[in-house]
Formats: structure tokens, C-alpha cells, sequence
């Protein structure tokens, strides 16, 4: 039996490398990592103080995605301190998103595309108290 002790990394696909790091470090906050030297290019985010990463490729081919965000479609989700601040942030930085402060996940969910369509969730223990 498998005894799985949690995600290491989530891999996505990106056409520009500068571009798309400009979403994650500045959009998202993300930190960037170390990254060995393979032979195409690519960039290593650390997740919030966790041990997990993004791992970015860079994909001359074509995505699945075409279209507006589709929270049924693959995605992953980064869990954030606080909705209400992630939205304001949003709004802030022009970033188009799906709200879902009620939806039947149980708890708060945003969901964004970055510069390539990968739609990333962005989702909260609850709704802070006003």
C-alpha cells in the first residue's frame, strides 16, 4: 500500500517565463526557489511555509484552455489568510475572478486564470466577521 504524506509540487504549463513570473511574484506573492539547470526553462515557488512548490514549464504547445474561467475545469487551490483582503487585492491589480463567498464547497472561493488560462483557486477557512 501507498502511503502518501502529502503534494510535493503542481506542475503547470506557461508560454512566457517572464511573464508568467511577474503573475506569481507579484499577483500572488509567491517566492521563488532554486531550480536545477534542466534543459528547457522553467521556475520553483515555494507555497505559503509549507514544504510544497509550483513548478513552472515553459510549453511551446497549445493548452486545453480557451476559455473564461470554468470552476468545474483541473485547477489547484491555494487556501489564503483572508477572502475579503484577497479580494481587495484582486480588484487592486485588475485580476477578472469568480467569487463564491457561499458556494456548497463549505468554505469561501475565488477563482482566477493566470496569463496562460490555468485557473487557480484562492479559498479561505471561512468569511472574517465584519
Amino acid at each position: 500500500m501507498i502511503t502518501i504524506e502529502g503534494i510535493h509540487h503542481v506542475s503547470l504549463n506557461v508560454r512566457d517565463l517572464r511573464r508568467s513570473k511577474d503573475f506569481y511574484e507579484r499577483i500572488l506573492g509567491l517566492q521563488e526557489l532554486p531550480r536545477p539547470a534542466f534543459d528547457f526553462e522553467g521556475a520553483w515557488y515555494a507555497i505559503g511555509t509549507t514544504d510544497q512548490q509550483l513548478h513552472l514549464i515553459v510549453y511551446k504547445g497549445e493548452t486545453l484552455r480557451t476559455g473564461e474561467i470554468d470552476t468545474k475545469d483541473g485547477h489547484f487551490a491555494l487556501r489564503v489568510s483572508s477572502y475579503e483582503n484577497t479580494q481587495k487585492w484582486l480588484d487592486q491589480c485588475g485580476i477578472t475572478y469568480t467569487a463564491k463567498p457561499y458556494g456548497k464547497a463549505g468554505f469561501p472561493q475565488i477563482f482566477i486564470l493566470d496569463p496562460d488560462q490555468n485557473i487557480i483557486e484562492l479559498n479561505a477557512e471561512r468569511l472574517e466577521e465584519n
